[in-house]
């Protein structure tokens, strides 16, 4: 990718430049793309085979057999199949999409496709999938794997594959949270690619603004997607199904960077400070796994910068204080609890004593 960032630099290529046509193509001929957030393990099955299962003259475990299914989601004309182990976290999620690939499919069957997939040709001679899974998926469970429909196909693989997904993906609003954040973070990769390509360039590198603009969202959006992809825990819970809207889940995730900082001192965070954030966050989000504990069981005030300030903290009951911590609120069972006052109390000395 860095290499062909580089040329497109050096020659000076538009960065969108790709061009197209609309072609019918057969669904056989098509290939889905599994590091794409619509991407399900899935397996296509012959338009004769669909016919025979759907008439029982073929089970569900000689379709598995035949076409080593196990752990995927059988696609044929008028059937889906889901060979996730049932109950499990994948078979959910499966699920999930066979639900809405069925009720785009029915759709399809009664009236046309507004919005095609796009697809690139392969060396192979086949084509991938570039935007539109889903309709792809829905496609073949309407007319058939054996059938051919119409595609926006590009003359060759974009330069900017990724960043085209997440652009579709992001005004999605069926798409669940975690392709949106996966589909991001696969955008980000090839900005940072090209950035790199700049800068060995001589050039200098996107701004935030353009970044947000290639990626077609908004400068907020974009702070959204990039709080939100800070720590994997975010990630992680949205992949195992919760459902929090992303400015719930953004207000938890700067809600405890700031406790935490304020609880510790800190002003920057380390890798083992990011680490218990994370994991803070992921409890906070799905109420699993308790949190764990302080790498120290040590209580720290902030530096106390004046005589004045340390002879009130000593020679003072400071529960007395009004220094804005509600002290019968305070949980001495809890570290963060007690350090988030104690850092709050030192804070209000050394205010107090320098604005005396």
């Amino acid at each position: 990718m860095e290499k062909i960032f580089v040329s497109v630099v050096n020659n000076q290529d538009p960065l969108h430049s790709e061009s197209f046509e609309y072609q019918s193509v057969f669904l056989s001929k098509v290939r889905p793309d599994p590091t794409n957030g619509r991407f399900l393990p899935s397996v296509f099955i012959s338009d004769e085979d669909a016919r025979l299962f759907i008439e029982k003259r073929l089970s569900k475990r000689q379709l598995v057999d035949k076409y080593e299914a196990e752990e995927r989601v059988i696609i044929g004309k008028s059937c889906i199949i889901n060979c996730m182990k049932y109950g499990s976290q994948e078979w959910s999620k499966a699920q999930k999409s066979v639900d809405t690939i069925i009720e785009l499919g029915d759709n399809i069957a009664v009236c046309e496709m507004i919005q095609v997939p796009t697809i690139y040709p392969l060396d192979s001679g086949d084509f991938q999938i570039l935007t539109g899974h889903r309709r792809f998926f829905a496609l073949v469970y309407a007319k058939g794997y054996d059938s051919y429909e119409q595609f926006k196909v590009y003359d060759r693989k974009p330069l900017f594959t990724k960043v085209k997904q997440f652009q579709e993906n992001a005004s999605r609003e069926d798409l669940p949270q975690y392709g949106k954040l996966q589909a991001f973070q696969n955008a980000l990769s090839e900005i940072e690619a090209l950035n790199k390509a700049r800068k060995g360039a001589g050039q200098r590198a996107l701004t935030i603004k353009e970044v947000a603009a290639n990626l077609g969202i908004s400068m907020g959006a974009y702070d959204n997607y990039n709080v939100l992809t800070r720590y994997p825990s975010v990630v992680k819970a949205y992949e195992e199904g919760n459902s929090l809207s992303f400015r719930k889940a953004k207000k938890i995730v700067i809600t405890i960077e700031s406790e935490f900082k304020l609880a510790e001192g800190r002003k920057a965070l380390n890798a083992i400070d990011k680490q218990t954030v994370s994991e803070t966050i992921y409890a906070r989000m799905t109420g699993k796994n308790q949190v764990r504990k302080p790498a120290t069981d040590m209580y720290k005030l902030e530096p106390i910068r004046s005589a004045k300030a340390l002879k009130m903290l000593l020679t003072s009951d400071v529960t007395q204080i009004d220094c804005g911590v509600n002290w019968q609120t305070v949980d001495w069972e809890d570290h963060a609890s007690i350090s988030s006052a104690l850092v709050q109390l030192s804070q209000y000395l050394n205010q107090d004593q320098s604005q005396g």
